[in-house]
């Protein structure tokens, strides 16, 4: 029988110093809004919408090569929530705007989705925020079908998990700055309220629904697009992170100082938040970034620039998290996004949102957990475009869709461009100044670019499902002149 080993008197000590520790370690550095503090480095936006991108399980090791947290995707897809499994990688899954109506008509329907897209990858994949819609407030022409519906959408999603005991998945939905009547540029930020169109019938009801379930506001929070359309009056500076302290503007309502223009843009949703009498409920950012290139009449989009912002939003967040309103609060941030996805349409910049390119290699060195001192990056190529480009831009053929015409794609993106407009392809009929050569790419050139010309101030873009780019050499030719943007 062995004796019975000698109690030490500092052992009782030991113990009540090891609970103390694991309750800190369990509250994670709560701030007074409920905030925990990050583990790992920020969170990365996973987005598909490219020809030819890695596989998913090579994308997980690229999120994990930059320092990547967290990762939030645009759908419950299989294949990349199994590539998820197993790593400590915490995951946002974005429920589709197409389903929402079913999800808030039927309970059944709410769980069978659960049951289908959440549950057989839990507890391995470790899913913790369900976001309903993707920026759904933006679009005018869901409000009478898609907006009434997304809080009983959110309800029965909560509903089916809390009666299949999954409580540490929270639900929200991301929301754009034009929820805001300022938009992008809410200034001064204490001034900020929601748009009348959906401050009662909509916001009221999902932020009372946010805060009764302890999850966050999701803002879509974009200082370049707010930057690019000031016309000069905010510094670049200020928008990367680089005011320092002799770059500031001051609230005059509440005499906070800002040193950087995100900041304003969260504390604007905060102020409107507050108006509705919701002010304590968290804020996320499920969308943030620099473009690292665009179209010529695009400025600021560089990788230059792209590396700056993101790198500075890293080591800001991980060494003074929270906004002059809100000092302390730690949130949830997602940078967009993981690739440059080339198939996304609009302008240039569309595309060249990612810290990896389409085939793997980094656009450029990042360390999204801020543990890389800033002083330790090699120099990067310098900003070319941070003023604007004031020479004629042409839309011609793209030399990719030339180089492998596709003469189907082509044709039918010829046919729309033609039928767009005023005389748009009067020049490449038989006889016309532009008919010879008569080639699908020669009068395509033509025809992307009269379209463009003529429609581009209405909102018409360079793009024809991939097929068409901007250039800055004259593709004139003989006695065929295209049109230039400067007239």
């Amino acid at each position: 029988m062995v004796a019975p080993m000698a109690v030490s008197p500092l052992r009782p000590l030991l113990f009540l110093l090891l609970a103390a520790l694991a309750c800190h370690a369990a509250d994670g550095s709560r701030t007074p809004y409920g905030h925990h503090a990050h583990a790992h480095g920020l969170g990365v936006n996973y987005g598909r919408v490219a020809d030819d991108i890695p596989t998913p399980r090579r994308s997980v090791q690229l999120l994990r090569a930059a320092g990547a947290g967290s990762v939030k995707i645009y759908d419950a897809n299989g294949p990349v929530l199994r590539a998820l499994s197993g790593t400590r990688l915490t995951v946002s899954i974005m429920v589709p705007n197409e389903i929402i109506v079913d999800l808030a008509a039927s309970y059944a329907a709410a769980d069978a989705w659960v049951a289908a897209n959440l549950l057989p990858y839990l507890p391995a994949t470790r899913v913790k925020y369900l976001l309903v819609g993707n920026e759904v407030l933006s679009d005018t022409s869901a409000a009478k079908t898609v907006w009434p519906r997304i809080v009983p959408a959110m309800e029965n999603l909560h509903r089916s998990l809390r009666k299949r005991g999954v409580s540490r998945v929270k639900i929200s939905t991301t929301l754009a700055m034009d929820a805001l009547v300022t938009g992008a540029f809410p200034r001064p930020p204490s001034a900020a309220t929601f748009r009348p169109d959906i401050a009662e019938a909509v916001m009221r009801p999902l932020l009372r629904f946010i805060e009764g379930t302890n999850s966050y506001y999701f803002v879509d929070a974009y200082p370049y697009f707010a930057w690019a359309g000031s016309n000069g009056t905010v510094p670049l500076d200020y928008a990367l992170f680089q005011g320092g302290g002799h770059i500031r503007y001051v609230d005059p309502g509440t005499g906070f100082a800002y040193t950087n223009l995100l900041d304003e843009m969260l504390d604007a949703v905060g102020a409107a938040m507050s108006k509705l009498g919701h002010g304590r409920v968290r804020i996320a950012i499920a969308e943030t970034g620099w473009p690292n290139g665009g179209d010529y009449d695009q400025i600021g989009a560089s990788v230059h620039n792209a590396a700056i912002y993101n790198r500075n939003l890293a080591a800001r967040f991980a060494s003074n998290p929270g906004t002059p309103a809100r000092p302390g609060a730690r949130m949830p941030v997602f940078v967009f996004s993981l690739y440059n996805e080339d198939l996304k349409p609009g302008p240039g910049t569309e595309r060249h949102w990612g810290i990896y390119y389409p085939n793997g290699t980094a656009v450029y060195q990042i360390d999204l957990a801020a543990r890389r001192p800033l002083s330790a990056y090699p120099p990067l190529p310098a900003a070319e475009n941070d003023t604007p480009y004031k020479g004629p831009i042409w839309c011609v053929l793209a030399a990719h869709a030339a180089k492998k015409l596709n003469e189907t794609a082509v044709g039918d993106a010829l046919t729309y461009a033609c039928g767009q407009g005023n005389g748009t392809c009067d020049a490449i009929q038989p006889g016309g100044h532009c008919f010879q050569p008569n080639t699908g790419a020669a009068h395509a050139s033509y025809a992307f670019n009269s379209y463009w010309q003529q429609l581009r101030k209405t909102g018409a873009t360079c793009y024809f499902n991939n097929l068409a780019e901007q250039t800055i050499k004259d593709p004139s030719y003989g006695s065929c002149k295209f049109q230039s943007s400067l007239g």
